[in-house]
């Protein structure tokens, strides 16, 4: 063998591993072609880039639908904060804390399917279950740091609130403002109801899903996150640019008291304390989130749909009712949901939109 052929050897052998996708071997490979080319770089350089692309690879074949919707709103609500980062306390925070869950995001689905592919050749472990678990419920704590997260933004874009031309619209549409107009027919028995309805928000995308996920119905499953979470990412945005105080601070002294009821409104008065966002009114998200919901319900569901309906009507009016939300930020909610819905539909129709970790071991338990 000349010089030339003996330079040549060592450089077509590795392309022919990483041709071959063996990126484990590559660096064994290098390492043992050392003593005939006495320069190791070109080879460990091959091998760290191979290695690279294999988990870059790995990363993208465990995302899904929806982990393409999450991080591109990661992405571009990063990029606004980066933009308009003077009319924020603490930017580099905002943005530094969105990479961290988009990491999370990543590893999460990694971690699921590692754990599938073990599952494969050793069966069925509780391991697997944990990860499995996880990775199909995490969107749900997804949906809640973003919306939590809009207390931090809501004034991202416009320093001031911009509820008087809510405020303008629902008198122009009714003629009186409903959540001041509906004090009169208040009592302590319906505020309780209402109140109950308003809380059924936080159970139609888990019923639904939980109905789903047990029937093992993947596809139908990750449609239905996936309509939310496009609904909901409309709806941030929105947010971020058209900050919306809501009723319950922009028209605080214009009704008699506050409306007093049972256990529900006490429930009620209890998470507003806590976890109440100040602003992010228009669109309503529970509005949103419930519709998308209900979409999803009438597509895989259609009894469930029609279990839904009523409560979903009656939870819209609590909105106004319970004065957190304007009658225009009800019908902002109905639209991006909607929207959530038709958008979700087309990204599920593409290549790869359920990814196979999703799928393939969990079928079969």
């Amino acid at each position: 063998m000349n010089v030339r052929e003996q330079s040549e050897s060592p450089a077509q052998a590795t392309a022919l591993v990483l041709q071959n996708g063996e990126f484990g071997e590559l660096e064994r490979h290098a390492t043992g072609v050392l003593a005939s080319t006495g320069d190791s770089s070109y080879f460990v350089s091959l091998a760290r880039t191979g290695s690279a692309r294999a988990e870059l690879a790995r990363i993208c074949a465990s995302l899904g639908a929806f982990e393409w919707v999450a991080l591109a709103y990661l992405i571009f609500s990063s990029m606004m904060i980066f933009v308009f980062s003077k009319n924020l306390a603490h930017p580099w925070k905002l943005m530094s804390v969105q990479a961290i869950v988009a990491t999370l995001i990543c590893m999460l689905c990694v971690a699921g399917a590692r754990a599938e592919e073990r599952a494969q050749h050793e069966g069925v472990k509780v391991a697997t279950r944990f990860w499995h678990f996880w990775r199909h419920w995490y969107p749900h704590l997804f949906f809640l740091f973003c919306f939590e997260e809009l207390g931090y933004l809501v004034h991202l874009v416009n320093p001031n609130w911009l509820d008087a031309k809510l405020m303008a619209f629902d008198h122009r549409m009714f003629g009186v403002h409903p959540a001041v107009w509906l004090e009169q027919f208040a009592t302590p028995l319906r505020n309780d109801f209402f109140q109950l309805t308003y809380l059924t928000y936080f159970i139609y995308l888990l019923v639904l899903g939980g109905i789903l996920y047990y029937r093992k119905e993947w596809h139908s499953y990750w449609s239905v996150m996936t309509y939310s979470v496009v609904g909901y990412a409309i709806g941030y945005l929105i947010a971020a640019v058209f900050p919306i105080e809501s009723p319950w601070y922009a028209m605080a002294g214009m009704w008699h008291g506050e409306l007093h009821g049972g256990p529900f409104t006490a429930t009620i008065n209890f998470i507003e304390h806590y976890g109440r966002v100040h602003g992010a009114a228009f669109p309503s998200q529970h509005v949103a989130g419930s519709v998308a919901a209900l979409w999803g319900a009438w597509r895989f569901r259609r009894w469930l749909f029609w279990v839904m309906l009523p409560l979903v009507a009656a939870m819209c009016f609590s909105t106004v009712w319970g004065r957190y939300h304007y009658a225009a930020d009800v019908f902002g909610g109905m639209v991006t949901g909607t929207l959530g819905y038709v958008i979700g539909s087309c990204i599920m129709g593409r290549r790869g939109a359920v990814s196979s970790d999703q799928c393939v071991v969990t079928r079969d338990w």
